[in-house]
């Protein structure tokens, strides 16, 4: 009886010992594959950023007179008006070594401050859109959270507020509108705020 125990137990170890070395040498390999990219990346030439998808924020379309003198929200203003004299990009899901491979490796730093830029943006956004909603001004905080999903935005919190607002002004087929730009975001929480949308859907 001892046998067969025996041998399924030599036959384990063998299939163990495969594995371990399938995935020491998947590991070796991604390695490999990553410097050789990040290698390539650095040699990369510099390239114009003429073409970039820069981001204008709209202030005559949006609510910048509301609530004009609190020093909260008017801080919030402020730093969308000192970002706004700065470029802004959205890189989201991109890798520094891919933008290298895009753009140059030359032109990394600059790209990285145009992202970090893209991020101060889009956490302001969200940050005076609660403000405003929570001072019950649901219109005005619409027109921001709209913004920001227009530049695409992955704070689930803005998709989220702004649904709840679509629902309290009985528009809830908007929500609807967000789920394709949803599903579109090079990031991975685009399933998370799809599934939290659709759960609000009608």
């Amino acid at each position: 009886m001892k046998f067969p125990f025996f041998a399924s137990f030599i036959v384990f170890c063998l299939w163990l010992g495969y594995e371990i070395h399938k995935s020491r040498n998947k590991a070796e390999q991604d390695s490999y594959d990553f410097w050789e990219k990040e290698a390539q990346a650095n040699n990369t030439r510099k390239k114009s950023l003429d073409n970039l998808d820069y981001i204008k924020i709209p202030f005559d379309s949006l609510p910048t007179t509301v609530c004009g003198e609190d020093p909260v929200i008017m801080e919030y203003w402020e730093t969308l008006k000192v970002l706004s004299e700065n470029p802004i990009v959205n890189f989201t899901g991109i890798s520094n070594t891919d933008l290298k491979l895009m753009y140059g490796a030359p032109n990394i730093d600059l790209l990285s401050r145009y992202d970090q830029n893209y991020t101060i943006l889009v956490r302001t956004l969200q940050k005076l859109a609660q403000t405003l909603y929570d001072k019950k001004y649901l219109t005005e905080a619409c027109h921001i959270l709209e913004f920001a999903v227009s530049v695409r935005t992955d704070i689930t919190g803005s998709y989220k507020l702004l649904a709840s607002i679509y629902q309290q002004k009985g528009q809830p087929e908007k929500i609807l509108d967000l789920i394709p730009i949803a599903e579109g975001l090079n990031t991975s929480l685009s399933k998370r705020i799809v599934s939290m949308l659709e759960e609000l859907v009608p």
